[in-house]
């Protein structure tokens, strides 16, 4: 079965990562622009970071078999410090419109602040400019008023429901999302948001139409095989296998399609793997022997 995890921060993973989940199934990955755990400070440390999304983690991804693409957005909670958001909200345009960008995001609310909704409601603005799809982070906590009003201020810029992916949902959330028309991601953590039990239960209940499973795994507690797992589960657990494809593959590609950058083509033809190659004269090897494989025939050539 092939497997998309829609949400996952590549960029806090190792290269043992892309292997294992390439191994699992996973054929291709979003990786949302977010927080890095720490405050950015500058307006350059923005401008590297966009830029490593765009092209080393796409080259990485690609050396071990799978297709990259990514998002483009300032998020929540670095908002607050209005000054530098300001900056950065002057250059997302560029990074916004390179190939491979396939929705504004993560964008949203943390902690609900008057600083957040301003840079919110300027980033709908930006997707709606672009014609690209939203992915939302709704927020840790108060999730099921964040969650709500993240819909509501979507709906006031004139966005499609059909349009948005609302992430980070759970059973709380998920009734209104799907009532409302919106998109219903859930991020798979080990021990907190949802597990993997309980997105088998989410399945059986509202079954496959517009519920995307990912994994949101970063630099924190998390696991990058979480979708892998939890298709399984919900396969031994009874669950149709045309509800685990949906839930698990087809419909991110319904999600972030209509960007015109999320084309199932991509992976279904892919290029060959070519270790030996270069980005700005960098490898991904660390002195290992490079493989060659082709993609087509899938034979290891060296």
């Amino acid at each position: 079965m092939k497997l998309i995890d829609p949400h996952v921060h590549m960029s806090a993973r190792t290269t043992d990562d892309y292997e294992a989940m390439r191994d699992a199934g996973v054929v291709a990955v979003i990786e949302p622009a977010f927080w890095v755990g720490q405050p950015r400070t500058t307006l350059g440390s923005f401008q590297d970071y966009y830029a490593s999304l765009i092209g080393w983690e796409r080259f990485r991804a690609a050396q071990f078999g799978i297709r990259h693409y990514c998002t483009m957005g300032l998020n929540s909670k670095e908002a607050n410090n209005e000054a530098l958001a300001a900056e950065v909200l002057e250059i997302l345009p560029l990074f916004a419109s390179k190939d491979g960008v396939v929705a504004i995001g993560e964008i949203g609310y943390d902690d609900q602040t008057p600083a957040e909704d301003k840079v919110f409601r300027k980033q709908l603005e930006l997707a709606k400019e672009l014609k690209l799809p939203v992915m939302i982070h709704t927020p840790h906590r108060d999730k099921k008023r964040g969650t709500a009003r993240s819909m509501d201020v979507c709906i006031e810029h004139g966005l499609k429901p059909s349009s948005v992916i609302v992430d980070h949902n759970n059973e709380e959330t998920v009734k209104e999302c799907l009532d409302r028309g919106f998109w219903a991601a859930f991020t798979i953590y080990p021990k907190t948001k949802m597990g993997n039990e309980r997105m088998v239960e989410v399945v059986r209940t509202y079954g496959k139409e517009r519920i995307i499973v990912d994994s949101s795994a970063d630099w924190g507690v998390s696991d990058p095989l979480a979708v892998p797992k939890t298709a399984r589960l919900m396969l031994e657990r009874g669950i149709p296998k045309d509800q685990v494809e949906a839930t698990c593959y087809g419909n991110a590609i319904l999600a972030y399609g209509p960007s015109g950058q999320f084309n199932e083509s991509d992976w279904l033809t892919p290029a060959s793997i070519d270790q030996r190659m270069l980005f700005e004269g960098n490898s991904v090897l660390r002195g290992q022997q490079p493989k060659i494989e082709d993609r087509v025939t899938k034979g290891l050539i060296s």
